[in-house]
């Protein structure tokens, strides 16, 4: 009998704040070790928490773009256990009562369309970093991301394959940096996800599941999936049982390795969290949180693709970010004679040299005006799409206008059928083997010429005229 593999997964997202969840220290990244620190967030007696406002309302907006259930009353309990980058001894997190339940994310599959479920999101604090590496036999604690505030995001145990995860935390990875809810950066360990795996036959019940940790790619936590999934399948045919527990994965060596018994909840000793009281929202602002939500990735997908003709790939690169959307926008509007030109520019030309400056979309030393204007000049045939690549690369040196350069480097395409004509009769007399070879039946040659006409106008003359002129004067 096949085995069915059943997958669930929990992730935790920093939530886009100045200050932390429950204090005013930063949250900003890369500042010099507990640095960024406070009484409340060091866990020092007697110092009460203050709940970040913008933390509740964009784990609301997460929460409606996941199609979940708000509930105007949550509360917060403490999840106790002891390890050194805790100070405090426990956690302030959501237990019995999280903000938001239910809710789904839709991923595609080559059956079609699948839903996956999303058991509920629910807010806590960050603990600190232990740190290891170049220290010998002795480990620091970095206390500044003590008190960051989190989203701990749990999907329901719908996955049957890793590539099923996969698809829901891109889908997931998107909505978020998409409504700014996070920047969700995985290297800096804001966008996190512990994966739990089991495998059973198929009609049987859930089998024991082990949690993976240490997962911070894409690439990781498929790797870290499939292992596992193979790992308890030679296990149970083996005549062996799977523990539940849970385990690290080494990207080095490519495999997982048990770290601790996996903890109920009865062994947190979880309790209403005496220093907060109940955290209520009314329905208005609810309500207005989802009036100011935009068009999520999934609908500006689909309106791309029937507006303005895309592919599916193109329609998925151009909603990335909110940014990047709203800038092709902006880009047809400017030049809505051909919104797949636009989108074959940005996508490949711009994207690709602001990826070589590592730069983003906002940060671009041209405009979406400017840009269209470049555009506007090749489909008038003013210049060839090879000179408006070099046009491009000085826009983004300078800052100068598409026109500014075409008219100071003299780039304007020669669409002069006189002047081509002579081009190509120079060539013509200068190679006069590969002419008669071409008239003698060798098809191939035509490219020849192409190039050599092309060359000979400093890739100035007008390719489609080019072709046409050339297929007259060489017979």
């Amino acid at each position: 009998m096949s085995w069915e593999v059943v997958i669930g997964l929990e992730v935790h997202c920093q939530v886009n704040t100045k200050s932390k969840a429950f204090c005013g220290c930063s949250t900003e990244f890369g500042a010099e070790p507990n640095s960024q620190t406070c009484p409340v967030c060091l866990g020092m007696p007697g110092q009460l928490p203050v709940l970040n406002r913008t933390a509740v309302e964009k784990s609301i907006l997460t929460g409606l773009a996941i199609n979940g259930r708000i509930n105007l009353e949550s509360k917060f309990d403490r999840k106790n256990y002891f390890y050194p980058d805790l100070p405090k001894g426990y956690q302030i997190t959501q237990f019995e009562l999280p903000i938001v339940e239910g809710g789904y994310i839709d991923i595609p599959t080559k059956d079609g369309e699948k839903r996956l479920g999303v058991t509920r999101i629910h807010m806590e604090e960050d603990a600190g970093k232990s740190m290891h590496e170049g220290l010998d036999a002795v480990s620091h604690i970095d206390l500044n991301r003590s008190g960051i505030p989190l989203m701990e995001i749990v999907s329901e145990p719908d996955m049957r394959s890793a590539d099923e995860a996969i698809a829901y935390l891109k889908q997931l990875h998107q909505i978020i940096k998409f409504l700014d809810v996070s920047g969700a950066d995985m290297e800096k360990g804001q966008f996190r996800c512990d994966a739990n795996v089991s495998v059973r036959r198929p009609g049987e019940p859930f089998g024991t599941r082990t949690e993976m940790k240490n997962m911070n790619s894409f690439r990781f936590i498929k790797q870290a999936i499939d292992y596992e999934v193979n790992r308890q399948i030679e296990l149970i045919e083996d005549g062996g049982a799977v523990k539940q527990e849970s385990r690290l994965w080494d990207s080095v060596n490519n495999e997982s390795r048990p770290m601790r018994s996996k903890e109920e909840a009865h062994d947190y000793r979880y309790f209403p969290e005496p220093d907060l009281p109940i955290l209520r929202v009314t329905q208005e602002e609810v309500d207005a949180i989802r009036a100011g939500m935009p068009e999520l990735p999934s609908q500006l997908r689909h309106r791309f693709e029937t507006e303005f003709g895309l592919s599916p790939y193109d329609a998925d690169v151009l909603t990335q970010t909110q940014a990047l959307s709203m800038w092709y926008e902006a880009l047809v509007a400017a030049h809505p004679v051909n919104p797949k030109q636009c989108a074959n520019w940005l996508a490949n030309e711009l994207l690709g040299r602001l990826k070589d400056m590592n730069k983003d979309i906002t940060e671009s030393p041209i405009s979406a005006a400017a840009f269209a204007v470049l555009l506007d000049r090749m489909e008038d045939n003013t210049i060839s799409g090879k000179i408006a690549k070099d046009v491009l690369d000085a826009m983004m040196e300078t800052g100068q206008s598409a026109d500014e350069i075409i008219e100071a480097k003299g780039l304007k395409q020669v669409s002069d059928s006189g002047a081509i004509d002579s081009i190509i009769e120079a060539v013509i007399a200068a190679n006069p083997e590969q002419t008669e070879a071409y008239r003698g039946g060798k098809d191939k040659l035509f490219g020849f010429f192409v190039g050599q006409v092309m060359k000979a106008s400093k890739g100035q003359a007008n390719p489609a005229m080019v072709n046409e002129r050339l297929k007259a004067l060489l017979g």
